[in-house]
């Protein structure tokens, strides 16, 4: 490996993982320095399954034979070595987990390049807390969603926080960003999906009523807990979805709504749930 240690934070290539707890300033420094953060052995060897390219690795010392079993077929990438001190001074926290690679991001897919072979996908529409959009990626991998997507203004799926969320998920599940929904619209349509938004509106089905007749082709709706969806993502829904609450509790979390929604569309549907493997090839064909 090429092992650089470091006294001091003015070695190049670590302006990377500086200030990782600063979020408006990694929007700026990620999507557009074609990087995303990888923490964690388990997530970096999930975003390497998936086909992505590192960039460099941040390990504390102890943590250097993860670095070896992970990086050896990556001889050329820089790997900064430095104490857990200065590596708290350069990200803003203490790494627990030890190591972090800075990744390139991969080139987003085209929306009709997932919706082909897709039959049941989630879409997030504005969502702006990381670990939401991240619990949400994990729900839908575990109980068998085809691909995720976003909507412009939704938050990074590749932010630090949704990556850890997910544990890593979010590099498996094909997923990509949806153009404005007078666009989006007729492409899920084009496709054969019919556009279901969880809504407390007054003409609303309930979840299980849905599930019993669900269309072949379904593209899950959730919005903000606070706002809920747009006009616009309401306008090209063709059904609205209610999940029953009691005790006078109006919603669930979105991410638990994503789960008990998606777990209801599912659950019947034997050919839905995909392996790791599946997933992880399904990523890498969008992308190629």
């Amino acid at each position: 490996m090429r092992i650089i240690p470091i006294s001091s934070l003015e070695h190049p290539g670590l302006e990377d993982y500086a200030s990782l707890t600063d979020v408006a300033l990694r929007r700026k420094l990620e999507p557009a320095g074609g990087l995303y953060m990888a923490e964690s052995e388990k997530v970096i060897r999930r975003a390497l399954e998936a086909g992505h390219q590192p960039r460099s690795l941040l390990i504390q010392e102890k943590f250097l034979p993860q670095a070896e079993s992970l990086f050896a077929e990556f001889p050329e990438v820089p790997v900064f070595l430095g104490s857990a001190e200065l590596l708290e001074q350069l990200t803003g926290y203490r790494m627990h987990r030890g190591v972090m690679a800075a990744m390139h991001r991969p080139a987003m897919p085209d929306p009709a390049a997932i919706l082909r072979s897709a039959k049941t996908v989630l879409v997030l529409e504005d969502i702006v807390d990381h670990t939401n959009v991240g619990a949400a990626f994990r729900n839908a991998a575990g109980i068998g969603a085809d691909a995720v997507f976003v909507t412009p203004e939704c938050a990074d799926p590749l932010y630090r926080r949704s990556v850890r969320v997910s544990m890593g998920t979010v590099l498996q599940v094909p997923w990509t960003r949806l153009p404005k929904w007078s666009e989006a619209g007729p492409l899920f349509r084009e496709y054969g999906f019919e556009i279901a938004a969880l809504a407390l509106d007054e003409d609303a089905v309930t979840l299980r009523n849905f599930a019993a007749k669900r269309p072949e082709k379904v593209a899950l709706l959730l919005g903000t807990e606070g706002h809920g969806l747009s006009r616009a993502a309401l306008a090209e829904s063709g059904h609205k979805i209610v999940i029953p609450m009691h005790h006078e509790v109006d919603s669930l979390n979105v991410a638990a709504t994503s789960a008990v929604a998606l777990y209801a569309l599912l659950d019947d549907d034997p050919t839905a749930f995909k392996t790791e493997t599946d997933l992880s090839v399904g990523m890498d064909t969008v992308e190629k």
